[in-house]
């Protein structure tokens, strides 16, 4: 072969590369009868307990279109890795999903710091992430401008403000105060508190944090109770969302209410914290339906739920079944011929309006879009609507 021959072999491949490189990064977890799909969820750390709703409720709308045939002839092969909330451990998971699973996406992984901690290592990959249940904000920031990240949990501070502005104007709140988790949740959550404050011309009384896995927080409602707060805005999940409420209800402090960014409010809160939760606000991001008041449709897919899992459906085992829904719509709308960058396509012109969404919702910038929230308020166990459905984009002043 001539020096020049090879000279030229060298070069039509060098500039091939790219493409095939790009093919394979598309095609990534798709086959002729199979797509991949995977997430990381805390299966081993402290929020462990929460997770079967996130897992089965993905996992039921997963069943159910492979059931009928999957989507365009393809069956869809979903793997669960465990980052047991900590962001080396997500990394590791990522890196198996990548790299020996080639998932095609990566859907609605669990938890802030995990999520940051891999979201730019999968989109870096060509893989699709969506619907992290995370700060949408930070996660947005760690991946940078990639078409192929989609947020679908509204913003911690924007959904906050909201609510602070309806408590400040229709409780007629005046000393608030934060409790709240130390790192971006609680940021975040403090951020949309004192902007609502500001806006208000009120002053931030109090501020107490707390680690992750602390469960005495007396202290800190010791603090707001010094400070005369009459409103304890929470940065706090499930298990801390009810210690406070304990604690404020064991000291007697008459006048004060307790309002609990999204990730507290949920069913789960209720149905640990019972009596504990009683009267508690929270900022809602979807419905939770009361059994009494749920829809034949919903009848339907609870005892669906039933059957497989032989355990109750709550709020987030219905909103991750329809996060699921809402992403493999757009897979299933895309058709045969699959690649990440049609479905991304496909994802940017969408909309979706489930039972547990409050209202339709599309995405903007890969966001979705309005944030819609709500303040509720747990009256005889059951979360119940307090303000209208709010867009934290509009002024609530």
């Amino acid at each position: 072969m001539s020096m020049q021959r090879r000279t030229l072999l060298k070069a039509s491949a060098a500039a091939l590369a790219p493409a095939i490189w790009s093919s394979r990064a598309h095609a990534a977890g798709v086959s002729d009868k199979e797509i991949v799909l995977g997430t990381h969820l805390d299966l081993s750390g402290p929020v462990a307990f929460a997770m079967p709703v996130f897992r089965n409720g993905m996992q039921m709308r997963i069943d159910e279109i492979n059931e009928a045939g999957g989507l365009n002839g393809r069956k869809i092969r979903f793997i669960i890795e465990d980052n047991a909330s900590q962001p080396a451990q997500a990394v590791r998971a990522v890196d198996k999903l990548i790299r020996k699973d080639e998932v095609f996406a990566v859907l609605c992984p669990f938890g802030s710091g995990p999520s940051v901690a891999t979201a730019k290592k999968v989109v870096d990959a060509g893989v699709l992430m969506f619907g992290p249940y995370a700060a949408s904000a930070l996660v947005r920031q760690a991946a940078g401008p990639s078409p192929l990240l989609f947020t679908t949990n509204p913003h911690y501070d924007t959904t906050t403000s909201a609510g602070v502005r309806w408590a400040t104007g229709s409780l007629g709140s005046k000393r608030v105060g934060l409790i709240y988790q130390e790192g971006a949740f609680g940021e975040l959550v403090g951020k949309g508190a004192k902007a609502a404050l500001s806006g208000r011309g009120l002053p931030l009384v109090a501020e107490a944090s707390y680690k992750v896995g602390d469960i005495d927080l007396s202290s800190q409602v010791a603090r707001m109770q010094a400070a005369n707060a009459d409103l304890i805005v929470m940065a706090t999940t499930t298990r801390e969302t009810i210690a406070v409420a304990a604690e404020v209800k064991k000291l007697g402090l008459a006048g004060v209410n307790l309002l609990s960014a999204s990730p507290g409010r949920a069913g789960i809160t209720v149905a640990v914290g019972k009596q504990a939760m009683e009267n508690v606000y929270g900022c809602g991001i979807w419905n939770i339906h009361p059994a009494e008041a749920a829809s034949p449709a919903l009848k339907a897919w609870s005892e669906s739920y039933r059957k497989r899992f032989n355990s109750a459906p709550d709020d987030v085992a219905l909103a991750f079944y329809e996060y699921a829904g809402w992403f493999l719509q757009a897979v299933e709308r895309t058709g045969r011929d699959l690649t990440q960058d049609r479905v991304v396509k496909t994802l940017q012109a969408s909309s979706y309006k489930g039972m547990s969404l409050y209202d339709t919702q599309r995405f903007v910038d890969n966001h979705v879009a309005p944030e819609w929230t709500r303040v509720e308020q747990v009256i005889q166990g059951n979360w119940v609507a307090r303000s209208p459905i709010l867009d934290p984009a509009k002024s609530l002043a």
